[in-house]
């Protein structure tokens, strides 16, 4: 996979709702075990260093689909199963929000004396890794959580994100040990941020002469001005639109879920009698697991698979949701057993979607989309970070947010 990409995040706060914590946490467990299973430990970091994956990854686990809360809320929720399964897996998610930041070297050190791996080294990255994102590149952003995700190999990614209290916005950069040949010559596999922010990066390859005249530099403007890679940009509202998305690969997943038999293909045979709203999930959480790195610049297309806390596209379907990770964790335990089945049928599935892109789609069916969800969630028990939707109020406390939230800021 290649790694790069430059997503605005509006800064968000608040809690996530109980019910969907331990979903959260489930969710990712099961998705992450299938990346390792299928793929390897290494593919793990390598997709963990892609902005864009990570923002679908969130996504799929039920968070908000442009919510710097992202960064916290999925690592935080994978933190305590990756970790209790690191015999397994091989992999360790080290660091946090906080506080939580200054435990990273020690436990570092623990995980180095136990694999024989070279500590010391490992904390000097870790550190290099915030200090250079906190005071190298100068964006404006300060510093305030980062995640380090270590192998028992020894491979790592650092994620760390920043905020910036006066535009209310919050920038993620990742990194990734393979990736990296210096700390001071372009070293970032992606920065996160806001796409039209010219941000001063002193490690970028092009800033060698910056570098050199630092002292120079604090008295005179910049002759460098790096602008932040640009892949994909996550405004400052919350409904999600037609410009958001890839219509061609979400109407691809729809058609399968809703219009066509699955009972007709024989190679998804251990997915015959799920529903459409579980099949439309696991199409998507099956694309994040199997699918390459040029599919995942319209992250806001993944909030499809669940909905979203806020309820955005629409609420939380709590039963497609369970069904979802239950048929993945099941795909992963049977492969364990090396029963394959199950885990080759929902890569099938998302092979089976990717050929239905090529049949277009309507010109926007986004809204109907919404609607048919929206009134399934009021008469079906959906659930936003509210609690359960009430019919005729729930809705209409949603539409106040981008006002409430972006005020005139609001991309509208």
């Amino acid at each position: 996979m290649i790694n790069a990409g430059s997503i605005g995040m509006p800064l968000h706060f608040g809690k996530v709702p109980r019910f969907l914590t331990e979903r959260m946490g489930n969710m990712g467990d099961a998705i992450i075990e299938s990346i390792v299973y299928n793929y390897g430990k290494s593919e793990v970091l390598t997709r963990m260093s892609d902005p864009n994956w990570f923002q679908a990854l969130g996504a799929v686990m039920g968070m908000h689909w442009n919510s710097s809360g992202v960064t916290a809320t999925v690592l935080g929720s994978l933190k305590p199963h990756i970790n209790g399964k690191a015999n397994d897996l091989g992999l360790y998610i080290l660091g946090g929000k906080g506080r939580q930041q200054n435990f990273s070297s020690r436990q570092i050190e623990r995980i180095s004396d136990k694999h024989d791996l070279p500590g010391q080294e490992l904390v000097k990255s870790c550190r290099l890794t915030r200090r250079i994102d906190n005071n190298a590149v100068q964006d404006g952003f300060d510093l305030y959580q980062q995640y380090f995700i270590l192998s028992d190999e020894g491979e790592w990614t650092s994620i760390s994100q920043g905020m910036n209290k006066d535009n209310r916005r919050a920038r993620r950069y990742h990194w990734h040990s393979p990736t990296v040949r210096s700390f001071v010559d372009a070293p970032h596999s992606g920065i996160c941020g806001l796409e039209d922010q010219q941000v001063l990066n002193l490690v970028d390859a092009q800033a060698d002469m910056l570098r050199t005249n630092m002292v120079k530099l604090t008295k005179e403007k910049p002759q460098y001005i790096v602008e932040a890679m640009r892949d994909a940009e996550l405004p400052n509202r919350h409904d999600v639109r037609k410009e958001d998305v890839n219509m061609a690969r979400l109407g691809s997943v729809l058609d399968l879920a809703y219009n066509r038999n699955i009972e007709n293909f024989e190679d998804l045979v251990d997915l015959h009698g799920v529903g459409p709203r579980t099949l439309k999930a696991l199409a998507m959480a099956s694309e994040v697991v199997h699918g390459d790195a040029t599919r995942f610049d319209d992250p806001a297309r993944f909030s499809f698979a669940v909905g979203g806390k806020d309820g955005r596209p629409h609420p939380i379907d709590t039963e497609s949701f369970d069904e979802t990770v239950a048929m993945l964790q099941d795909s992963v335990d049977k492969a364990k057993l090396g029963d394959k089945d199950k885990s080759s049928a929902l890569k099938r599935l998302h092979n089976l979607a990717v050929k239905g892109e090529t049949k277009g789609v309507p010109v926007d069916f986004i809204q109907d989309l919404i609607e048919h969800e929206w009134n399934h969630a009021e008469n079906s028990g959906g659930k936003t970070f509210m609690g359960d939707v009430v019919k005729g109020l729930t809705r209409k406390l949603m539409d106040t947010q981008n006002g409430v939230l972006y005020g005139k800021d609001s991309d509208d």
